[in-house]
């Protein structure tokens, strides 16, 4: 037999695995996620972060001919999981970005703790997504039968042979606490994805290949190759666990000072709103100031001595008021002051 002949066959059996559908794709266990829906009260505003991909750099750069973002492509999978997930109020992208942008914020801070609570910190959310890429690639048993130089779209195709193909990528996670830096909850998912048929053992941009290109991980093209199955599966099982951990995650408390402005009957409006970080939900106490205590040598406010009238419960808020439901023994009135206990 000739050898373009062979190399014909070879790239024919290339093309077939790339895009021949899976024979099985797989998980590493991990929590249920909880059943119910998290209401807007409850979710919790997180950020999520780059993830380091340092320990399987070689590698990728080994898969697609250049240097590629993987961390950044995974980071972006996790968001959206996050959001449609319902548990967290997940911060934009782009004001994240600008925010690291403006801290001269470097890739190799990726996953330090400190670093990402202080930025955490000066978005005003009440933690922190970081995370590392600890395997990433093929773990093929294979008979090689020849090798080539084929080009595909983004991804280079090498030598063909008879094999059982899989692919498998490790993603860890920590959930950090803004204020303190604490690791409030750590996750690791895993995907596998695994295909029983020639396979792609080879790698490198070259032919259609776009080895300088910028990767899409979430592209119809790259989800549909093994690797693709083992990236999806590795952040669904990560996503799943941050979704079950939510309730770990610590509200950031802001001090919240204020006024009643109008009263009608147990329904309050306060000065107070989104601005200083009032939400739904937040209960507040209503106080009423009946002296104050002045220095007797310059004459200063030392002291403004209240007695507690009740609470208030918010239920609506826009950025400058909020209307909340007063409970307690007395009777609210404006002029009261309204506060929470960070």
């Amino acid at each position: 037999m000739s050898h373009a002949r062979i190399s014909r066959m070879a790239l024919g059996c290339s093309l077939a695995a790339l895009f021949a559908l899976p024979t099985r794709a797989q998980t590493a266990a991990a929590p249920p996620a909880a059943a119910p829906a998290a209401s807007a009260v409850h979710k919790k505003r997180v950020a999520v972060m780059n993830f380091d991909y340092g320990t399987v750099r070689t590698t990728v750069q080994q898969i697609f001919g250049s240097d590629q973002d993987v961390g950044k492509g995974i980071s972006d999978m996790l968001v959206e999981k996050l959001v449609n997930g319902g548990q967290y109020s997940v911060i934009e992208r782009n004001a994240l970005d600008k925010i690291l942008k403006e801290q001269n914020f470097s890739n190799s801070d990726r996953a330090d703790a400190n670093s990402a609570a202080k930025i955490g910190a000066v978005l005003g959310v009440d933690a922190i997504i970081i995370g590392s890429i600890t395997q990433f690639g093929r773990d093929d048993q294979h008979t090689n039968v020849g090798g080539g130089g084929y080009g595909l779209g983004k991804f280079g195709l090498g030598g063909v042979g008879s094999s059982k193909s899989k692919a498998v990528v490790a993603v860890s996670a920590r959930v950090i606490n803004t204020s303190t830096a604490e690791i409030m909850a750590a996750v690791t998912g895993k995907g596998e994805s695994t295909r029983g048929s020639t396979s792609l053992i080879g790698a490198g941009g070259g032919g259609g290949g776009g080895g300088g290109g910028g990767l899409d991980m979430g592209s119809s093209n790259f989800a549909n190759t093994i690797l693709g199955e083992a990236v999806r599966a590795a952040v669904d099982s990560t996503a799943e666990q941050l979704n079950a951990a939510s309730d770990k995650v610590e509200a950031l408390k802001h001090p919240i000072n204020g006024v009643v402005a109008d009263v009608t009957g147990t329904t309050l409006i306060l000065n107070v709103g989104k601005k200083v970080g009032v939400k739904v939900g937040d209960q507040l106490e209503i106080s009423r100031q009946v002296r104050v205590v002045k220095d007797p040598t310059t004459g200063k406010v030392i002291k403004a001595v209240t007695d507690k009238i009740g609470q208030a419960t918010v239920t609506d808020v826009d950025d400058d008021s909020c209307t909340a439901t007063f409970s307690g023994a007395g009777v609210a009135k404006v002029g009261d002051v309204a506060k929470n206990n960070p």
